[in-house]
């Protein structure tokens, strides 16, 4: 029961992040996950991630994040 409450509690903090550091975040897990699956040469199926991401943007339209994307390099 812990656990679940420490992944709701890092859930609601991910979530009150603005979309591109949550983007950031996944790109930063995704490349640890990577690094992982490299040293312990364990096979992961990526396929098991599908979907696991809905919501992320929902209520966001694509071309209002690709502009916002673009001003922040600025």
């Amino acid at each position: 029961m812990r656990t679940a409450n420490n992944l709701e509690k890092i859930e609601s903090q991910i979530m009150s992040l603005p979309i591109s550091e949550q983007i950031h975040l996944i790109e930063r897990i995704a490349r640890r996950v990577r690094s992982v699956q490299t040293k312990s040469g364990i096979a992961l199926n990526w396929n098991d991630l599908y979907g696991t991401g809905k919501g992320i943007w929902e209520g966001d339209d694509a071309q209002d994040y690709v502009n916002r994307a673009r001003e922040e390099r600025i």
